[in-house]
């Protein structure tokens, strides 16, 4: 793991929140289409079928699958099975600025549970790093003003955004601790299946209780159809891949920075899609977040 950034690992870890933001957006413009937990499924679901085309042979006996599985147990249930649940969940109960902002704490819950549960230690230019990365977002959010930050107010729904934060920190540190055979590590889309393989199981049985809890049901059209597709491509399996390895390279603490793009790029998409021009406040805040994440890359 290098603590200094190379472009490549720049551009693996900036590909991931332009897909995430993405996905933000398409689970709001079909959360009257389909349940949230149920959105999740069928997004791994589809996933696990392209994965399986590209690495079948992990279910071997040899991969070092079945050695390892509580391993891609624990990884399948938090950064698929809960991860993305409790986003589309909070998406269905609080505002997208709201999620959007809870979000932005991810640095935070990155550098925390890094040194409750794995033993790392907190720089003081992360903590720099980190001020100037939200402060990034903020801007964003508050669209350039301050009055739009004062009238934001937590509900419910961003109960389930804090959850998937921590959830997809342990997920992310978890990455880092290797003990499954290189071989299978080396291969990223069989690494990759072995975990999505756990996550279709816990994302169906949560499914099958979301719908018998309530009286949800799917309302099946082209353009949900065209939505689970890019969900399960893009940011599922491409968006993985390369954060996996974003990971790998630079380590937690500083993939989480790159984690503030996401916003970003959402409120950058939801301009395009509104048909309204990018603003002043767009580039300040890119170049907040940017700065942090060179200032916490430093060595």
């Amino acid at each position: 793991m290098n603590s200094r950034l190379s472009p490549r690992t720049a551009f693996l870890l900036t590909l991931p929140p332009v897909l995430w933001a993405g996905n933000a957006i398409v689970g709001r413009m079909v959360h009257d289409m389909v349940p949230p937990i149920m959105l999740n499924f069928l997004r791994w679901a589809l996933a696990f079928v392209i994965l399986l085309a590209l690495a079948g042979p992990v279910f071997r006996r040899d991969s070092g699958l079945w050695q390892h599985w509580r391993r891609f147990a624990l990884l399948g249930l938090l950064g698929i099975g809960m991860y993305n649940a409790l986003q589309y969940m909070a998406l269905q109960t609080s505002t997208p600025i709201n999620v959007t902002l809870v979000a932005a704490g991810m640095p935070v819950w990155m550098m925390l549970t890094g040194w409750l549960f794995f033993g790392a230690g907190v720089k003081r230019q992360q903590v720099i790093g980190a001020v100037l990365s939200i402060g990034g977002v903020l801007v964003v959010l508050a669209r350039g003003e301050l009055a739009h930050l004062l009238e934001l107010r937590l509900v419910a729904g961003d109960i389930f955004m804090i959850l998937a934060t921590i959830a997809w920190s342990l997920y992310s540190w978890l990455l880092i601790r290797t003990t499954e055979p290189a071989g299978l590590r080396a291969d990223w889309a069989g690494f990759l299946l072995a975990q999505v393989a756990f996550g279709v199981l816990w994302s169906g049985g949560f499914a099958v209780g979301e719908l018998a809890l309530s009286d949800a049901a799917i309302h099946w059209n082209w353009q949900l159809g065209v939505a689970l597709v890019y969900v399960a491509v893009g940011p599922a399996v491409i968006a993985f891949r390369c954060w996996g390895e974003g990971v790998r390279q630079a380590g937690p603490a500083i993939a989480a920075f790159f984690s503030n793009l996401t916003p970003l790029f959402a409120a950058l998409m939801s301009s395009l899609i509104l048909g309204e021009a990018p603003h002043l406040y767009h580039a300040a805040a890119f170049l907040l977040i940017v700065g942090g994440i060179i200032v916490s890359s430093r060595r």
